[in-house]
């Protein structure tokens, strides 16, 4: 990444449920429409080669352009490494007071003052937390490829867990070669000597979301320090770095937009990405998360690539609403399902979770429709088998939008969400079973 100078809404995942013999009472859900945040388009003309917006919670895609093409992706490759440095955290691998002993090949990586770095000297130790920090707000490259090396022992292992990793989250196509999204020849020795010194790694908009989408939903805290604006790298010091966000759309800085509250994530640039930026909003209780790849990156103060992140934010503010539907409540399409061997033939179902989807604001929830998909070891002939509990989960509720093109990351057109029986559904007894037998045969 060459130096710059710097001048929504959710749904829960899927498991499954079912509901028994008694009804719930059918409850309109909440329909939300959101404030305008500009002036409004019902188009958006994306001046990049590709991006997309989806619901930080679903991965429901709200707008998309060559969102499958891969493309280098420079820094924002860091938020992967970041990803696999917070679940090193978590698991007690790494600790924030730990230090880290910088070694003579990161140390020269950090050296490059063409490049996002904060001085780091061979044989020096820092902590985790400083590296973490340098890592997300100033994107500095040495800084990640130290907690890399730290998570996985050495830079090309690290690599290794990063593709492991993208597989995980369901990222495809992806090549990776570095911790911190430079050029193979950029890292020096920290690269690999039978792969070209251009090569930098690539994936797309749609994977960049998709690990995004992860990122929120596993280590939330990353906003803490994404939305940090300035902060000083070992102060104090004869190092001691002024550290300025490259994210200019965060409040106060050059690309702020007051009516949308961006809080991350990451910008990344090079000669052959362009400029890059997977950023958040969250307005009215609605987080959604954006991806530009390859704007317009003209001089070190272009602001291209948060320029096309307004519009993208903006369009889906100003024309989509949300309709939430909460827990126990029924929806149609799956307001029952069959049973085999209950008393009776259909059990009641609703629910489970919260959900909440974005539809257009030309239309209304009843685009909304789910269809049931049951446990398999809770079926027989395609049905229900009894005994089942009160409030079990059996399955899930596919729920899809009418007329919607762009579905949700992953290439489904569904969202499944947990599927209960309201009240336990029992077995019939001995005699009616026989006599649903006999009365079958004719």
């Amino acid at each position: 990444m060459k130096r710059l100078r710097q001048v929504m809404v959710g749904v829960v995942a899927a498991v499954t449920l079912l509901t028994g013999g008694l009804s719930t009472g059918a409850v309109t859900p909440t329909v939300t429409a959101h404030a305008a945040t500009s002036t409004t388009s019902s188009t958006v003309n994306l001046k990049a080669k590709a991006g997309i917006a989806v619901d930080a919670t679903t991965g429901q895609i709200l707008y998309e352009k060559n969102g499958d093409q891969s493309l280098p992706v420079a820094s924002m490759s860091k938020l992967l490494s970041i990803y696999l440095v917070l679940q090193a955290v978590h698991a007690g691998k790494l600790k924030w007071d730990q230090k880290i002993t910088i070694s003579k090949p990161i140390a020269k990586v950090a050296e490059n003052t063409d490049l996002s770095n904060v001085p780091l000297r061979a044989g020096h130790s820092y902590t985790v937390k400083a590296l973490y920090q340098a890592s997300l707000i100033y994107s500095a490259n040495g800084a990640i490829e130290a907690l890399g090396s730290a998570v996985a022992g050495s830079p090309h292992a690290f690599v290794t867990q990063m593709k492991a990793q993208a597989k995980k989250l369901g990222m495809t196509n992806v090549k990776i070669y570095n911790a911190c999204g430079l050029t193979n020849k950029q890292v020096g020795d920290l690269g690999y000597s039978n792969v070209a010194g251009k090569a930098e790694n690539e994936w797309s908009a749609a994977d960049q979301a998709k690990l995004a989408v992860a990122l929120l939903d596993k280590y939330p805290e990353v906003l803490q320090t994404t939305k940090i604006t300035k902060m000083w790298f070992e102060k104090g010091t004869k190092d001691a770095t002024k550290m300025e966000n490259w994210n200019w759309m965060l409040k106060g800085l050059t690309a702020s937009y007051t009516k949308l509250h961006v809080d991350g994530l990451k910008t990344g640039t090079s000669d052959a990405a362009g400029a890059n930026f997977t950023g958040t909003a969250h307005n009215n209780g609605n987080r959604i998360i954006t991806v530009v790849l390859h704007a317009a990156h003209k001089s070190e103060t272009d602001p291209s690539r948060f320029q096309q992140t307004q519009k993208m934010m903006s369009y889906v503010y100003n024309n989509f609403k949300t309709v939430t539907y909460h827990a126990g409540q029924s929806i149609t399409g799956a307001k029952s399902v069959t049973t085999h061997d209950a008393k009776t033939k259909t059990a009641k179902t609703a629910l489970a979770s919260d959900v909440k989807l974005w539809i257009r604001n030309d239309q209304v929830a009843s685009n909304i429709t789910a269809k049931p998909q049951l446990k398999a070891s809770l079926t027989k002939d395609n049905a229900l088998e009894a005994p089942v509990a009160k409030n079990q989960q059996i399955g899930t509720a596919n729920l899809s939008l009418k007329g919607d093109q762009l579905g949700f990351l992953g290439n489904t057109k569904t969202v499944k969400v947990p599927l209960k029986v309201t009240q336990s559904v029992e077995k019939a007894n001995v005699f009616v079973r026989m006599w649903r037998w006999v009365v079958a045969l004719f």
